[in-house]
């Protein structure tokens, strides 16, 4: 690894996000210039603009040093940044008062950077505005990607930037929009920012004020989950519902698929496997769930409640209407199932990714008809091309992987926290599927508060594993990795 530049770069994108910190300052400011919230955000802001620049002043970079970025350093650096991001934006809630102590604290933040919208608060209305604000900033930057927005702000990274881009994005294929990366992360950014626009003004239309409006925006577009009531979205009406329906699904489609569709590429848009079957499973089990609780009588309204459960999870967006924890066992455990599979390849959810669970049953039909016909030659197609062998062992090694992971946190959490397996097993799902609810104690209505340390640290591990695609985190652990 190149320790100089992984150092620089590091300290460019904690330089980035303390500026960014500035605007939940704000509205601490105004609502309490003198507030002890105020001081903990503009200490936390000094304090990283003051490190940062002093790295940067001593760790200078040539020009030839950006050509030099290897698969190794964009993993490091991607894996370091967001550990070192959820520290520091972990001191505002600390020094403000706001939690008990400082596992809390990076807990909360790295629910909100991995847009995973798991929360330790038990009373989400009684917080700060500005600490309000920065835990749905937190979703915003990491819903798209932190490294994906300094490439796009602050391109002087060489023609290696495709390590940094690659280490980042989420799915099975980094895709481009331009054979630049510069102009594919300023493209993607700048369709994330109109939808941003778009539903925060539907969402003023529907009659919230601007704060809760962008509050809810930014954890909708990057499928984070917090919400400044703590009803969630069930504390609005039907239209403002179904707006954060919409754009929930939105967000779990690539957003390679959303540029193209404004470009007017609709017959490629269509065509798409992994859309088709993530939009057509989201039909039927609306459809499933709507007939199951208008039938049963659980819900007053049960298209609408069936169809924003089913796409807040699968989305992996996380928010809530109704609470599911009393539905029946059967949708209780197709939700479960939901958890694992996440939206599509590109999006902002989280999850093993559509596109994976469709390789995976591929691989297997292909393994059972070899077995059958020794000799047959099959080549796994996707969206009617071959993929390589290095891509499908690739899915078969994020299975395993995820699959080890887990139910390694299962199975550590039933020990640090005494919990029955129904919720030690949904939490270490939902922390490295990036949801945020599961059942029984961490359901819908429930939080994290009652936790111990070790299990908010585990939780904590699996957020920032899922978001970065396991390997950004795990490569941390490799004593290779620190090697020059």
């Amino acid at each position: 690894m190149h320790k100089r530049f992984v150092t620089n770069i590091v300290a460019r994108i904690v330089l980035v996000v303390c500026v960014l910190m500035l605007f939940p300052l704000l509205w601490a400011v105004l609502d309490n210039a003198h507030s002890r919230e105020v001081r903990a955000f503009a200490g936390t802001i000094v304090f990283g603009l003051f490190t940062s620049g002093v790295i940067l002043a001593r760790v200078r970079l040539c020009k030839a040093d950006f050509d030099k970025i290897t698969a190794k350093d964009g993993l490091a650096i991607v894996g370091l940044s967001w550990v070192l991001l959820s520290a520091l934006g972990a001191l505002p809630l600390y020094f403000s008062g706001v939690v008990a102590t400082f596992t809390d604290a990076f807990f909360e933040v790295a629910s909100g950077f991995t847009t995973t919208g798991a929360t330790i608060f038990t009373d989400i209305e009684a917080l700060p505005r500005g600490i309000l604000f920065w835990r749905s900033l937190t979703h915003w930057l990491g819903g798209m990607g932190i490294i994906v927005l300094y490439i796009a702000l602050l391109p002087a990274l060489g023609a290696n930037t495709f390590q940094l881009y690659k280490a980042e994005a989420p799915g099975l294929d980094v895709e481009r929009i331009d054979p630049r990366i510069r102009e594919t992360a300023k493209k993607l950014w700048t369709i994330y920012f109109g939808f941003t626009i778009l539903q925060t003004l539907l969402m003023m239309a529907g009659g919230m004020d601007l704060f809760d409006a962008l509050c809810h925006t930014f954890g909708t577009i990057a499928t984070g989950g917090f919400s400044t009531k703590n009803a969630s979205l069930g504390h609005y009406n039907a239209y403002l519902q179904w707006v954060v329906i919409i754009f929930m699904y939105l967000a779990g489609v690539n957003f390679i698929l959303h540029f193209q569709m404004i470009r007017g590429k609709f017959e490629s848009v269509f065509k798409n496997e992994e859309l088709r079957i993530y939009t057509g499973l989201i039909v039927f089990l609306i459809t499933v769930f709507a007939l199951v609780l208008g039938m049963m009588e659980l819900s007053d309204a049960p298209v609408r409640d069936a169809a924003f459960q089913v796409v807040a999870i699968i989305t992996t967006t996380g928010f809530g209407t109704a609470d599911f924890n009393l539905w029946p066992t059967g949708l209780q455990f197709i939700l479960v199932m939901l958890m694992f599979v996440g939206g599509c390849g590109g999006s902002t959810g989280g999850g093993i990714k559509i596109v994976r669970f469709v390789l995976s049953v591929k691989i297997a039909l292909r393994s059972i008809h070899q077995t059958v016909i020794p000799n047959a030659v099959m080549s796994i197609r996707f969206n009617n091309k071959s993929l390589s062998d290095s891509v499908v062992a690739g899915v078969l090694s994020y299975f395993t992987i995820f699959t080890l992971l887990f139910l390694s946190g299962a199975m550590l959490l039933t020990i640090t926290e005494e919990c029955d397996l129904v919720t030690s097993f949904t939490a270490s799902v939902s922390a490295l599927s990036n949801i945020g609810p599961g059942l029984a104690k961490i359901g819908p209505t429930e939080n994290y508060a009652w936790m111990s340390n070790p299990g908010k640290w585990i939780l904590t591990f699996l957020m920032l594993a899922g978001r970065l695609e396991l390997y950004s985190i795990l490569i941390l652990f490799m004593p290779t990795t620190w090697k020059k």
